[in-house]
C-alpha cells in the first residue's frame, strides 16, 4: 500500500500511452480502478518492480486457474498443466526493459505463464513475441471483450 500512489500514476500514464499508440479502448480512462488495485494488493498478487527506490513497473501475478482462461477460441493452449498468469502490467517507461523483467520474473516462478492483451496493443504483442510467447487464440474477459491469448512454457 505504500506504493499505491506511484502504482496508480503508472496505470494512468499507461492509459495515455495506449491511447497515443492506437489502443484507446483496452483500459480507457477507468481501468484498473482504485478498488481493484487495492484488492490486488490486499490479496498479495500485486507486484512492483523498483530501481533506486522508484517504482518502474507494476503487475499482477498469481498461480492457478484463471476464470478468463477456461475457454479459448480460435486455437488452443500449449498445455493444460498448472500455470501462472500475468495481468495489468504497466511500466513507467523510466527503466528500459522493466516490463520484460516483470514478465520473465513471473515465468521463472512457475515455468508456465498465460497472459492476454488487446488486439490494438501492438507494443505488448511485440514484447510477448520477443520474449518467446506463443499466440494461442482468443479469450473473452470478464466484460465479454476479446483478447489475444498467449502462453509460454518450459
Amino acid at each position: 500500500m505504500d506504493d499505491f500512489t506511484a502504482v496508480m500514476k503508472i496505470y494512468h500514464d499507461a492509459q495515455d500511452f495506449m491511447k497515443i499508440h492506437g489502443n484507446p479502448d483496452q483500459w480507457g480512462t477507468f481501468y484498473p480502478t482504485d478498488e481493484l488495485v487495492k484488492s490486488d494488493i490486499m490479496k498479495g498478487t500485486s507486484y512492483v518492480c523498483t530501481e533506486d527506490d522508484t517504482v518502474a513497473a507494476v503487475f499482477v501475478f498469481k498461480s492457478g486457474p484463471d476464470a478468463t482462461y477456461v475457454r479459448i477460441y480460435d486455437g488452443a493452449w500449449l498445455n493444460e498443466k498448472e500455470y501462472g498468469v500475468v495481468h495489468r502490467i504497466a511500466s513507467s517507461h523510466s527503466v528500459k526493459g522493466a516490463a520484460a523483467f516483470c514478465i520473465d520474473w513471473a515465468f521463472n516462478q512457475c515455468g508456465n505463464i498465460r497472459i492476454d492483451t488487446h488486439a490494438d496493443n501492438i507494443p505488448m504483442q511485440q514484447l510477448l513475441t520477443k520474449l518467446g510467447y506463443t499466440r494461442c487464440g482468443i479469450i473473452h474477459t470478464f466484460d465479454g471483450t476479446d483478447r489475444f491469448a498467449y502462453q509460454k512454457t518450459k
